[in-house]
């Protein structure tokens, strides 16, 4: 395994860190095709074991119960400073706004029931799930700086965002002295690279972390044409996000099929070589020790440039989807103004 700086933090995380959206009770939470808790530890530690110390997770994720799972495990294998850990808090739900519930207690909430489904006294990242264009930013951006200040947090980061709402939050947080966002998880992977327009850019100049998530495209850029999996017959948000796009990107797909058998690896490790040299740490998912594996024989693996080019070339523009189709729109309809006491941001 290798390992890098977080962006502008002093965490050390290896270059794989595993997604743990796949770990939690399927009885209890959005998908179906999760692991058990017996599965789960037995992935995290052949994960621990390969070098990877990275490991995301959400309260979202199978209502806290992939919280749980993580937290449990980690703290039977290993020491807490030997790892980092991030988790991430929903937006306000409607029945917080009409009682009264501020942004800053929200998070305060959220953070706190996180530290308990994990066991742990802080995380390393904490990260704003989704943007809440019901609340004003100046208070997400307070509420993040108290959970860093009260040492509950140490570090914070975004997930689901356009690079003017990482900018404007950053530099609000400059102005005002607060926390900056050190890492961003957004949708990036060969077959999906929208964030080269904008984010890409904008992170490599001020040194904010790539952690993009979905980064075997909901497991599509490691199966070849007719494998299947649970995950792929049962991931109904995954089929929103690839589904249309079927046709344009499957000709992308032959190529990372056609090289894998060119250099005798697997389709993970070509996926995740080439995005390994656009991104700090892909999140990988697992459900299966192989996957984890598999994933981390990537970080060892280089292409060439003729190789990445090959592998480009076939790429077309492809429309938002899911969460940030849903941010788009809510951008055009929202009405408010950001401020902080008399000064508008």
């Amino acid at each position: 395994m290798k390992y890098t700086k977080l962006g502008n933090s002093d965490l050390c995380v290896s270059r794989i860190c595993m997604g743990c959206m796949g770990f939690g009770d399927a009885r209890n939470g959005q998908h179906s095709w999760t692991v058990d808790e017996a599965r789960s530890r037995e992935i995290l530690r052949q994960g621990l074991e390969l070098g990877v110390n990275f490991f995301d997770t959400a309260i979202g994720y199978q209502s806290g119960t992939s919280e749980q799972y993580v937290g449990r495990a980690l703290r039977q294998f290993v020491k807490r400073d030997q790892v980092v850990v991030a988790t991430k808090f929903l937006p306000r739900t409607n029945a917080e706004i009409d009682g009264g519930i501020s942004g800053q207690e929200h998070i305060r909430r959220m953070l706190d029931k996180s530290l308990k489904n994990l066991g742990m006294e802080y995380v390393d990242l904490y990260i704003y799930h989704m943007w809440d264009h019901q609340t004003p930013i100046y208070d997400i951006m307070e509420g993040l700086n108290n959970a860093v200040k009260a040492g509950k947090a140490r570090y914070i980061g975004i997930s689901n965002c356009f690079a003017w709402q990482l900018a404007k939050a950053n530099a609000l947080a400059e102005r005002e002295g607060f926390a900056k966002f050190v890492s961003v998880q957004g949708h990036y992977n060969l077959i999906f690279r929208e964030e080269e327009r904008e984010m890409a850019p904008y992170c490599r100049e001020e040194n904010i972390a790539m952690t993009p998530y979905s980064a075997l495209a909901g497991g599509r850029l490691s199966k070849r044409p007719g494998e299947s999996s649970k995950r792929l017959e049962e991931d109904r948000y995954a089929m929103l996000k690839y589904g249309a796009a079927r046709d344009l990107d499957a000709p992308i797909l032959a190529r990372v099929a056609e090289l894998a058998d060119r250099r005798e690896v697997s389709m993970t490790q070509i996926a995740l070589a080439w995005l390994l040299t656009k991104a700090t740490a892909p999140v990988v998912g697992a459900t299966k020790p192989y996957h984890i594996a598999d994933a981390a024989k990537a970080v060892d693996l280089e292409l060439t440039a003729e190789e990445c080019s090959y592998l480009e070339e076939l790429y077309a523009p492809h429309p938002l989807v899911g969460v940030m189709a849903q941010n788009t729109a809510a951008s055009v309809k929202s009405e408010h103004v950001w401020s902080a006491g008399n000064q508008t941001f």
